[in-house]
């Protein structure tokens, strides 16, 4: 209760145990900034963190966009119009899917592979940076934990 007799809301106060959700947010909140103005840096300025709903789930070979929309757990109207941006903008392309002719497979192009490189090489800058301040065994400590934590709500 605050001091007004109303409910706190959740982390709040520096004097409450923040929740799980909040302490996930702020590190999290944090990748996709450093992502997103490291990206836009690096030429890629058409790109919006909605996007990475596509790139975090594409497969190396394509993907169906039933599949992509399952996975980033967003409607197929809602993935079909990121793909369709992405598409027009040279990210992506849409071929014919050799095991069902009526499919299609989306599919990264060089640019989108150039995209996901630059994105992987700013996360590596912000992991390395993370583990100078944490220091290296609690870094492996936080990855392991958040491996665990993947594992057991079946999304690793």
């Amino acid at each position: 209760m605050s001091s007004s007799g109303e409910p706190a809301l959740p982390g709040s106060s520096r004097h409450e145990r923040p929740n799980i959700g909040i302490l996930l947010r702020d590190p999290f909140q944090e990748v996709v900034r450093r992502v997103s103005v490291g990206l836009t840096d690096a030429g890629f300025d058409d790109l919006r963190s909605a996007h990475t709903a596509v790139f975090q789930h594409i497969e190396a070979g394509g993907s169906r966009l039933t599949d992509l929309a399952e996975r980033a757990q967003i409607t197929k109207q809602s993935m079909g119009y990121l793909v369709d941006y992405l598409e027009q903008r040279g990210y992506l392309e849409r071929r014919p899917d050799p095991s069902d002719r009526r499919a299609a497979l989306i599919s990264l192009t060089e640019r989108g592979w150039e995209q996901i490189r630059a994105a992987l090489r700013i996360i590596a800058t912000i992991e390395e940076e993370w583990g100078s301040r944490l220091g290296e065994p609690r870094m492996q400590q936080l990855r392991e934990l958040l491996g665990d934590l993947g594992h057991l709500t079946g999304n690793a």
